[in-house]
């Protein structure tokens, strides 16, 4: 069974979409250009570019939307561009300032419902879209969305060790979307408890119990911790029976264990923790109403191992097989 799900899971477009970065991570790299090393102030790789800013850290994202999902629902496709782009600041321990837009669309009513969505979302977690650009004269449909953020202390995608624990934290309170592998726990949320929910994450960094993590993107949680060992110089086990998930997930046959092992979740967090600070990582989403759960440990091998049912199975080995190309220190 385990076999099978792995190599489900080596297939899955969202896992196979994370090599395209190998293109920017080749052009960014160090040893790029005639003239060597790139001056360049944060480090890549990263939910957001952070950038040292007086006591703090400036922080930049930006997200494109995935062209069917815009087409098929541009309301939550606007929702979701604003949504994901302030997840990735809250990942890094930050908090948002506000978003731009680039949207481009083949009329004034192609815009319309995508507009509708991205301001339903400024307005539920309290974040202003502050300018961008928009032209409803083109052949297509487009959408992006960037932000800005500013952290005290960081979470990184650099800084995952052997022998922490890893910890996902998920809000299972939504269902899936009819036709992408989106799980909604937003849309019909109180604001309030959205943005409390969310304030979790600079609260750990400043707290000094997390400084290693990443939000669940597109990939799920399995292509998640991909990215975050393999900029970690790291591997793991991940105990696919502890992952929080929705009962759909364990009894129906409609939600397969592997459609939610690679659904990005409107608020979902991988954490890697040091063990002494686990208790108080759980207790802090527990509080909060947010499923959350111990699903492996990190160690030495740069190889992620998935066990479930008494069984084990590599799913990959990034000494062996990149994935984005953006590696720290511990994988060189």
């Amino acid at each position: 069974m385990l076999a099978g799900i792995a190599a489900e899971l080596r297939g899955a477009l969202g896992i196979l979409a994370k090599r395209d970065v190998q293109i920017p991570a080749r052009h960014l790299s160090v040893n790029a250009g005639a003239g060597g090393a790139v001056d360049r102030p944060a480090a890549l790789g990263d939910d957001c570019a952070a950038i040292p800013d007086g006591d703090g850290y400036l922080l930049l994202a930006a997200e494109g939307i995935w062209p069917a999902f815009l087409e098929g629902d541009p309301r939550f496709a606007g929702y979701s561009a604003v949504m994901v782009n302030i997840s990735d600041i809250c990942a890094m321990g930050g908090r948002p300032i506000a978003v731009v837009d680039v949207v481009w669309g083949t009329s004034a009513g192609a815009l319309e419902p995508v507009w509708e969505g991205m301001v339903a979302a400024s307005r539920a977690y309290g974040v202003p879209i502050v300018g961008g650009h928009t032209s409803a004269r083109s052949p297509y449909n487009a959408l992006a969305v960037a932000i800005a953020g500013r952290a005290r202390r960081l979470i990184t995608s650099f800084a995952a060790r052997p022998g922490d624990v890893l910890v996902a934290a998920i809000d299972l309170r939504g269902a899936m979307h009819a036709e992408h592998p989106f799980w909604n726990a937003s849309t019909g949320a109180d604001p309030a408890r959205l943005r409390g929910d969310l304030e979790i994450l600079p609260a750990l960094a400043e707290a000094g119990l997390c400084d290693a993590g990443k939000d669940i993107s597109m990939g799920g949680v399995v292509g998640t911790l991909l990215m975050l060992l393999e900029t970690s110089g790291a591997g793991a086990v991940l105990d696919l029976e502890a992952i929080p998930r929705p009962r759909e997930a364990r009894d129906l046959c409609d939600l397969s264990i592997t459609r939610w092992l690679l659904a990005f979740p409107s608020y979902g967090f991988l954490l890697s923790v040091r063990p002494e600070a686990a208790g108080e990582v759980l207790a802090a989403f527990a509080r909060r109403g947010i499923a959350s759960a111990a699903v492996g440990t990190v160690d030495g091998s740069r190889r992620l191992t998935l066990q479930a049912g008494g069984e084990r199975q590599t799913l990959w080995d990034l000494a062996a097989e990149p994935l984005t190309g953006f590696a720290g220190e511990g994988a060189r």
